[in-house]
């Protein structure tokens, strides 16, 4: 199963006959996630990857017993615990969705057949690969090098609307190493600043 977002962004890759396209989306299994359910949960083995259609979804981990939120992802976007996933080996990281969630995801097996079965799907592997690679440099980077109003103005910059706007602080907090009450007078500071 496809929807016309996910045709889109495999199509943005690389192009498929009409044939190897009904063979992709026989590959995706259609899954609905409750608010606050967890999709993969630290130790178990990543064995998916999900296309989000809609929802809200937090990828954390557990850092002497409190939650680190390490990325946000909304409609349109993939996620999953791609070292795990791409090694099979247990996940560091536990996947929640804030809100209810419906996706679109492959398993490792169904990756690894497509590898085999379709050649321009190991460019889809790569990108999906070359992009969580990009984004996690970028984080760490961000990370040791800016402010934390450096960090909030470009979070509320790049991130897609509804990540930034419906996550809860708490996350956002977490998502870019601030405290919430840091998080908080930053908002403040830029509030009065712009009436």
């Amino acid at each position: 199963m496809l929807t016309p977002q996910l045709k889109e962004a495999i199509l943005s890759v690389a192009e498929f006959s009409a044939e190897e396209m009904e063979i992709i989306a026989q590959s995706f299994i259609s899954r609905q996630f409750r608010p606050k359910e967890h999709i993969l949960i630290q130790g178990n083995k990543s064995k998916e990857i999900y296309f989000i259609v809609s929802g809200l979804v937090r990828a954390y981990h557990l850092k002497k017993a409190k939650e680190v939120t390490t990325y946000l992802s909304g409609d349109g976007d993939f996620i999953s615990s791609y070292s795990a996933f791409i090694t099979q080996t247990p996940s560091l990281e536990f996947i929640q969705c804030i809100e209810a969630t419906h996706t679109l995801s492959i398993t490792y097996d169904r990756m690894q057949d497509l590898y085999n079965r379709i050649p321009g799907w190991q460019l889809v592997g790569r990108v999906l690969t070359e992009r969580n690679f990009l984004c996690m440099a970028k984080r760490v980077l961000e990370l040791h090098s800016s402010s934390a109003k450096e960090k909030y103005l470009d979070f509320i910059r790049h991130a897609p609307a509804k990540v930034a706007q419906r996550t809860p602080l708490i996350y956002v907090a977490s998502f870019l190493g601030i405290v919430p009450e840091s998080l908080s007078r930053i908002r403040r500071e830029i509030t009065s600043k712009n009436n």
